[in-house]
């Protein structure tokens, strides 16, 4: 371990759950400096993303007075390192989303386990950087592992859907599939802005999501689709799914919803499948290092130029307030890629 020449370091928590208008929803506390165990690195943050996990926690998780600090996308450089680490030293710049289930990177110091990081994209800057980890992984998953799609594979024909086309995902969704897979890309979007985001991300068809799918579905994708990527409205479109699906045509979900009748489902044979980035490190699974070679393989091809950060907006430091309107962005539902915060 290298030595931090500092005992405390500025953070932004919430003690209660509030709307993010008021202005304790989020606050600027200081933090005594984590010390890493023996997988973890100590990272001293640079830049940051949000997501919407982080308002859904804050909204979802009164922590009952105690701060908790919240933030999954991270960027910066390593500055001490745990007696077991083998893959990062000091002085590594890094990228990462890290786990659920610990602190989060809204500080100036965090520390993570080792196995869920990636050496950042040496083409990108650290905002740049921040912005890709929690999608990159989510997207990849998703498409790679949930799905079982081929990587590299050249013929590889179908059709994919993705939602929300223009967010944070399905813009890493979108890139994913046109670099990896031979399938063609059909995403949803409404405005002019992010019909052209999407496009610029690598859909190639656009459908608008405030319209009913099956019909617009059709002119695009007359045989039908193959797979789903559904980033949000799956209890909504789930009866839509089902229509424009071919037989045997697979569905892979990430938002949030009740009880669904996934009867619907039954006549085709079309699989569900859930997508959630944390299982490896909520339930320490023996595979927890695949995010690594993941994050590794994403910033090898942001360096050749396949693929492109989605960081479209950064609100200036890590604050309390700067990360208020960050969560405001995100809970509105209008954000397009990702919203970012540099330095403290």
């Amino acid at each position: 371990m290298s030595k931090i020449h500092t005992r405390t370091m500025p953070a932004i928590a919430y003690r209660k759950s509030l709307p993010v208008q008021d202005e304790e929803s989020l606050v600027d506390i200081e933090l005594p400096v984590p010390v890493p165990g023996p997988r973890d690195l100590l990272v001293q943050v640079e830049a940051v993303a949000v997501n919407p996990v982080d308002y859904k926690v804050r909204q979802g998780n009164d922590p009952g007075g105690e701060p908790k600090v919240l933030g999954w996308d991270a960027a910066g450089t390593v500055v001490a390192v745990g007696d077991e680490v083998e893959l990062f030293a000091v002085g590594d710049e890094v990228f990462y989303a890290g786990a659920l289930d610990r602190p989060g990177a809204n500080a100036r110091f965090h520390t993570v386990d080792e196995r869920l990081v990636g050496r950042k994209p040496a083409s990108l800057s650290f905002t740049e950087a921040a912005a890709l980890p929690l999608t990159s992984l989510t997207a990849w998953e998703g498409l790679f592992e949930r799905l079982g799609l081929h990587r590299g594979v050249p013929g590889q024909e179908g059709t994919l859907l993705v939602t929300a086309a223009a967010g944070g995902v399905g813009a890493m969704v979108a890139q994913l599939a046109r670099a990896l897979t031979s399938l063609t890309v059909v995403g949803t979007a409404s405005r002019p802005e992010t019909v052209e985001f999407a496009r610029r991300m690598g859909v190639t068809h656009v459908v608008d999501h405030h319209r009913p799918l099956p019909q617009q579905l059709a002119e695009v994708a007359p045989g039908g689709v193959d797979y789903v990527f559904s980033t949000a409205g799956t209890d909504r479109n789930l009866s839509a799914y089902a229509d424009m699906l071919k037989p045997f045509g697979q569905i892979v979900a990430i938002d949030d919803f009740g009880a669904v009748e996934i009867g619907v489902l039954k006549s085709k044979s079309i699989s569900f499948h859930w997508e959630l980035m944390y299982t490896r490190s909520l339930h320490q699974t023996p595979d927890q290092a695949e995010q690594h070679r993941i994050l590794s393989r994403v910033a090898q091809l942001v360096d050749e130029g396949v693929l492109t950060t989605t960081a479209t907006r950064d609100l200036g430091t890590v604050s309390a307030a700067h990360l208020r309107e960050a969560h405001r962005i995100m809970e509105s539902g209008t954000a397009i890629g990702k919203v970012t915060l540099t330095g403290f």
